[in-house]
């Protein structure tokens, strides 16, 4: 079966469904989204809270400000979503939580993503999850960024974007997808287009002149110039893989 077959499934847990699918629902994601490129499906957490209120968390073990999301109710969660409704198998889509102490995302696993079925991504709230269920459930923690959110949800979103943009035919060109910054180790060269003369600025004389090569060659010097300047890690190939360094953000506290 290929990916013409069977769409790439997201689906999101979370304590509030009605965030989705946002902006997701809006020009490329949301044409991709209303062709069936995609399936989105958001469920709440709190379908399995404890009690007639409903719970889904309490005090932290050892004491501390804040509360934590509860094991039992999220293991729950997760194993109602992970199954295959029509053969009762195992999801084989990856889980995902969104955590400020998650492994940066980079552009190299959004494609591995993009690449595979889908995902089962956990929003987090408040000071976290209980650890024991990040391990029970074989979640991967990821995170967008060294800063921290109230919740996973709109970091869920930031996945989402840069994995369904990479889908078949949700872009227009292969190059779009190609041609840009965290490809090949470097930021994306400048853009221009008309006019060729702004407020004292011209276009550089090398993109109007037909020769190609001269072209390809002017872009790269720039993409390396601008990725020296701003980001000289990604050459040094400290952040390249990404595959373990520091946490990047999701959620966590509300």
């Amino acid at each position: 079966m290929t990916r013409a077959d069977t769409p790439w499934r997201a689906t999101i847990l979370t304590l509030y469904p009605e965030m989705f699918p946002g902006p997701l629902g809006l020009s490329l994601s949301g044409d991709a989204l209303a062709r069936g490129d995609w399936t989105l499906e958001a469920r709440n957490i709190r379908e399995h809270g404890l009690g007639r209120h409903r719970s889904v968390d309490d005090t932290p073990a050892g004491g501390g400000a804040g509360m934590v999301l509860r094991c039992d109710v999220l293991a729950a969660a997760i194993d109602a979503a992970a199954v295959d409704a029509a053969t009762g198998a195992d999801d084989p889509r990856p889980r995902l939580l969104m955590s400020p102490r998650g492994r940066p995302l980079t552009q190299a696993r959004v494609r591995d993503l993009a690449a595979g079925p889908g995902a089962l991504i956990v929003c987090g709230r408040f000071e976290g999850v209980d650890e024991r269920v990040i391990a029970g459930r074989g979640l991967e923690e990821v995170s967008i960024g060294d800063y921290v959110l109230s919740g996973g949800e709109i970091a869920a979103l930031v996945v989402l974007d840069a994995c369904v943009r990479l889908l078949p035919g949700v872009m227009g060109k292969i190059e779009s997808g190609v041609e840009e910054s965290f490809e090949g180790g470097l930021l994306e060269y400048p853009h221009y287009t008309r006019p060729r003369d702004w407020e004292g600025r011209a276009i550089p004389d090398v993109l109007s002149s037909g020769n190609h090569a001269a072209i390809a060659r002017w872009r790269r010097a720039e993409a390396e110039r601008i990725t020296a300047e701003r980001r000289p890690d990604l050459r040094d190939g400290s952040v390249a893989g990404q595959a373990g360094s520091r946490s990047i953000t999701g959620p966590s506290r509300s």
